[in-house]
């Protein structure tokens, strides 16, 4: 909640306050909760880096609602951002991460625009690998033509792509519970049946196992 209602995430100092607890018990709980996939640390500080689906660094989403502004890690966590804050809002960005800008605009969670995809160029078994690399490349286009061009001239593999309205719908449905106080990640069976439920199949969302959290 720090980070909705500041805009910032905590620091290591701040919850140490908080908590009443040293700064190495504190660093410890951070690198269990990096461990479980609810944060990312800076690899040099063990500050907050990312909180999915919030980034704390400058990426190529930048969200606004009613509610407050933030950047989201990609165009998938943008659009949980605005999911978890009220369901209406806008991000900005580059289609590709190149020059033509875009903003779409989500009204009571539904796409306003037509004609735009989100490319899923990591599979999902593999996203936790790099995950800041998986989602700097979870990049809006408006066009199918236009990924092929773009993953040709940056020899990218060509993932899954998703018209956006899906993965609006898609991504309120992930990221919904994830304010609650007893949220968990999701189990590999759980995410299985979230990727089924909209339409998200082939390679791309192929993920092992029962007992990996994602």
């Amino acid at each position: 909640m720090h980070l909705v209602e500041h805009g910032n995430a905590p620091t290591i100092d701040g919850l140490s306050a908080h908590f009443g607890q040293s700064r190495e018990h504190v660093v410890f709980a951070l690198k269990a909760l990096q461990d479980y996939h609810g944060v990312v640390l800076h690899p040099v500080s063990n500050e907050v880096w990312t909180i999915h689906p919030f980034a704390t660094a400058p990426t190529n989403f930048w969200v606004q609602t009613p509610r407050g502004q933030w950047w989201g890690n990609c165009a998938w966590c943008s659009m949980g951002v605005i999911a978890l804050v009220g369901n209406t809002g806008t991000v900005t960005t580059t289609l590709g991460a190149e020059v033509k800008q875009a903003t779409v605009h989500i009204d009571d969670g539904v796409l306003r625009e037509d004609g735009y995809f989100v490319h899923f160029p990591v599979p999902m078994k593999h996203a936790w690998d790099n995950v800041t690399y998986t989602c700097s490349n979870m990049l809006l286009f408006d066009s199918l033509a236009a990924v092929d061009d773009w993953c040709a001239r940056h020899r990218m593999p060509r993932g899954d792509v998703q018209p956006l309205a899906n993965v609006v719908a898609f991504a309120r449905a992930w990221y919904g519970r994830h304010l609650d106080e007893q949220w968990t990640k999701w189990t590999a069976d759980e995410a299985r049946a979230l990727f089924a439920q909209f339409a998200l199949t082939g390679p791309t969302w192929e993920i092992p196992g029962v007992a990996e959290r994602f």
